[in-house]
């Protein structure tokens, strides 16, 4: 209908361990983007594609808070992945808000653009875009038609390509890749610096560091 403002959440999700200055650049670039009335932070369980997370799910709820607390938006940190023992998988997550937030909201799903390179090998990843639309962040140079993404992922993407505020305006199905997000940061880089003492600040949020210099996190 004509004049209506579908309601929009964006949803960011990830190991987090640690959470780091790149997914709050990340998240904040798709908030300014897209203008969501929510950002949702998913964080992981026991994610099937990752082993051994080295600090609890309680401890990367309380870093998320710490890196989440002043955004532009309401943020919701969603913990129920965190609630099962078994895999979690993005699809089932996707289902289930779709399911419990009805037909009508617009679901957008953040990642950044190097998840893009190994997204056919996650379980039901074309059945994504039945649940949510897909938004990836690039770094200056990233084409989707580069050797590293997968000829499939590169075609789903752009047949689905659509602009921001559309995709504000659906509910699911859509895709946009927004370039040129200058952030290179690695999670494992950081969890290896703080193991050598040293204070990786323009990597993490102060507050982050803080709480993970307090817990004596990432030790060796």
């Amino acid at each position: 209908m004509a004049g209506v403002t579908r309601h929009c959440i964006a949803i960011l999700g990830g190991s987090f361990d640690p959470v780091h200055s790149g997914h709050v650049a990340l998240a904040r670039h798709f908030v300014d983007l897209l203008k969501p009335d929510e950002l949702r932070i998913l964080p992981a369980g026991n994610p099937w594609q990752k082993h051994g997370l080295e600090a609890t799910g309680a401890q990367r709820v309380a870093m998320l808070e710490q890196a989440f607390h002043q955004q532009a938006v309401p943020v919701v940190i969603d913990q129920r992945e965190l609630q099962v023992d078994e895999s979690t998988f993005t699809i089932n997550t996707l289902r289930a808000l779709r399911a419990e937030l009805g037909p009508e909201v617009s679901l957008v799903f953040l990642m950044g653009a190097d998840q893009l390179q190994h997204l056919d090998t996650w379980q039901g990843w074309r059945q994504l875009f039945d649940y949510a639309h897909v938004c990836a962040a690039a770094r200056p140079g990233f084409a989707l038609d580069g050797p590293k993404v997968p000829v499939e992922v590169r075609q789903v993407f752009e047949q689905r390509a659509d602009t921001p505020a559309h995709i504000r305006s659906t509910p699911q199905g859509k895709t946009f890749l927004a370039p040129n997000l200058a952030v290179d940061i690695s999670a494992t880089e950081i969890r290896a610096a703080l193991r050598q003492g040293e204070q990786p600040d323009t990597l993490v949020p102060h507050a982050v560091l803080d709480y993970i210099q307090q817990h004596h996190l990432y030790k060796s």
